[in-house]
């Protein structure tokens, strides 16, 4: 990315994830925290990356109301940034932190089994 990409992309994420924390603290939706944005060089598409803290349904519902609210996200965005043109928003789910959270339960329980077993030959 460019300087001028990155600087818009770090825009995006600071202001988007007010935005979201400020006007969209409903509890039905869960906690959504902006992970990262990725923005084309023509600065016309932005790709934001979101984690929600919550259930399943939780994330599902999230992830609905984001689809709905996009253009009025944008509109927001726009209102809020000096831009030329603000980028098409996409939206996708970051699961990295369920992913981290899913192998730390793996390895507790290896964990786990181990002192079982230390336990036994004793």
């Amino acid at each position: 990315m460019s300087i001028r990409t990155e600087r818009v992309a770090s825009l995006l994420k600071e202001e988007l994830g007010a935005i979201l924390v400020r006007d969209y603290r409903d509890p039905s939706y869960g906690f959504i925290t902006v992970t990262d944005v990725s923005i084309t060089r023509d600065l016309r598409i932005a790709k934001i990356y979101f984690s929600i803290m919550g259930n399943p349904e939780v994330q599902k519902k999230t992830m609905a109301m984001l689809e709905h609210e996009r253009s009025h996200l944008r509109g927001l965005l726009g209102s809020r940034l000096r831009l030329r043109l603000v980028p098409e928003l996409l939206f996708y789910q970051d699961t990295t932190l369920d992913r981290v959270q899913r192998i730390n339960e793996l390895i507790n329980e290896i964990h786990k089994d181990d002192k079982r077993k230390d336990g036994d030959e004793a």
